[in-house]
């Protein structure tokens, strides 16, 4: 989520700007927080290798905690390649657990080509156990383990992993696989996690831990909680209870967008709030939409406005930690952010069309070569996310970007990671999403308006990251990428003549060559 930021940097004169950095400086050698923080794009952009080399730079590398289920899934039956998902299954602690999702999807050699990816099933609330399947709970602990345990080895820095508050239904799972792996913080923003630190507090203790989930339409005395209880679940196999020592309670990070999230956080959460991330509209991925009624531009982006700006003061008063993010990837920029007292920024966009990053090569070096063209271009659509939130939409030919690629897709909805949870009129939960069949999800009480211009984000995102759905042997799910404004500013981390660059190059040009590598 983000909102635009005015930081006053043109208030400070050059010395009152000086003696802050040199201030600032002086805090961050006593402080183990990171200055840089490396953002959790999209699903599997911001993957195991990105994040590791990001930190082995001695900054924060940070994981997408998004789809990373079906993310392990798909890789399995890929084949593997490289062997690293089956050499960090084989350090889960609970081996038999492990062994069933070897055996449910991994595929010697790879599936055939034009065979589709098979289905896993999609999160719901069950009226008895309150959460998902077991077999899918199973394989959400599992898959954020791996993902985390590939990203912090070759090195002892911290390591993050990011979440979407909105994708309720796996959190439970999710996080706890997460750090039974150690992962060092954990960044959540697209709604109000005022539950997840006490979670934390909870899965530390392996105690068991709930979570309300969002039901539109839900009535007084209904019961919509998650469960889910760390001890029953591993101690099965042959593995104790005994076998659980205490685990590492990770860093909470709030990514938020206005003043009075910022102050919700801190007096209402049910745990420890240890810092913010503040993003601001020219971010990728989902942005908050304008305050009051919404007004499109010429082109038909949303338009932000003097009640979208975040009051830098106020967050400073709360005493806590902050980062900021939205086009920050110029060192100019990160040197506002310091000024203004952040400690440090969150860059998105330079880090994603990196050698390391998760992103689709053919994709990664088509926008790439665009914006060495200067012809890149970053569509903020007020109308593509089934969240209703605006999401940025890069342009590219082949891609959901093309009205005519968009009208050529059946509706489908198999994935179902932003479907609505909602209340029938019999009382139970069912589940809809505005980018399913249309009389489908008018059936379940949708509005017609609605579905005007919903794309599946869910499929097009597993698609940016070479995993894309194939359907009856022909046709193969397009892909939907997002990515902040900066898109068109990359090549300033390409050296000349280069048509590609690294992790540590953007790092070396952020902070200077002292952090680079060679």
């Amino acid at each position: 989520m983000s909102l635009f930021i005015v930081i006053p940097v043109t208030l400070f004169c050059y010395k009152t700007l000086t003696n802050k950095l040199c201030q600032n400086w002086n805090n961050w050698i006593m402080s183990d927080l990171p200055v840089l923080i490396q953002g959790g794009m999209g699903a599997g952009v911001s993957d195991w290798r990105l994040a590791r080399a990001v930190s082995q730079l001695g900054h924060l590398g940070v994981v997408s905690g998004t789809a990373l289920d079906q993310i392990l899934a798909r890789r399995l039956q890929d084949g593997d390649p490289g062997g690293y998902m089956r050499h960090a299954l084989a350090e889960f602690p609970v081996r038999a657990m492990a062994e069933r999702i070897l055996q449910e999807y991994f595929i010697p050699g790879g599936k055939r080509s034009g065979a589709s990816y098979k289905t896993v099933a999609m999160h719901s609330l069950d009226a008895h156990a309150k959460g998902s399947p077991r077999e899918l709970q199973e394989l959400c602990v599992v898959a954020n383990f791996v993902e985390v345990v590939l990203a912090r080895e070759g090195h002892k820095n911290s390591v993050g992993i990011n979440y979407l508050e909105k994708l309720q239904i796996p959190h439970l799972p999710s996080l706890y696989g997460a750090m039974l792996a150690g992962v060092d913080y954990v960044l959540m923003g697209a709604g109000i996690p005022l539950k997840i630190p006490g979670v934390l507090d909870k899965l530390a203790q392996h105690e068991p831990a709930s979570y309300d989930l969002y039901v539109t339409g839900a009535q007084p005395g209904d019961n919509n909680t998650i469960t889910f209880t760390p001890r029953e679940f591993m101690a099965t196999d042959g593995f104790s209870e005994t076998d659980l020592p205490p685990l590492i309670r990770p860093k909470f990070l709030a990514i938020i967008a206005s003043n009075t999230l910022a102050t919700t956080m801190v007096k209402k959460a049910n745990g420890k709030v240890d810092g913010f991330v503040i993003e601001g509209p020219r971010a990728g991925g989902h942005n908050a939409p304008p305050r009051g009624k919404m007004a499109l531009n010429a082109v038909g982006e949303p338009v932000y406005g003097e009640r979208d700006l975040v009051d830098l003061e106020k967050i400073r008063e709360l005493g806590l930690p902050f980062w900021l993010a939205g086009e920050y990837g110029h060192p100019e920029r990160v040197r506002a952010a310091l000024a203004a007292g952040a400690t440090g920024v969150q860059v998105g966009t330079a880090f994603a069309f990196c050698e390391e990053s998760g992103l689709r090569q053919d994709y990664k070096q088509a926008l790439l070569e665009r914006a060495i063209a200067g012809q890149a271009e970053v569509f903020t659509d007020p109308l593509a996310s089934p969240t209703g939130f605006p999401f940025k939409v890069a342009q590219l030919e082949g891609t959901l970007s093309e009205l005519a690629v968009c009208a050529a897709r059946p509706r489908i909805c198999d994935l179902g990671f932003l479907r609505e949870a909602y209340r029938t009129p019999d009382g139970k939960v069912d589940y809809r999403c505005p980018g399913e069949p249309i009389t489908t999800y008018l059936s379940k009480g949708g509005k017609p308006e609605s579905t005007v211009g919903r794309k599946c984000l869910c499929n097009g995102l597993l698609a940016n990251i070479g995993h894309a759905q194939v359907r009856c042997g022909k046709h193969v799910e397009a892909g939907l990428i997002t990515s902040g404004d900066d898109l068109k500013t990359i090549p300033q981390f390409l050296a000349a003549g280069q048509h590609s660059y690294r992790a540590a190059d953007v790092v070396a040009r952020l902070l200077g060559t002292a952090d680079s590598v060679s």
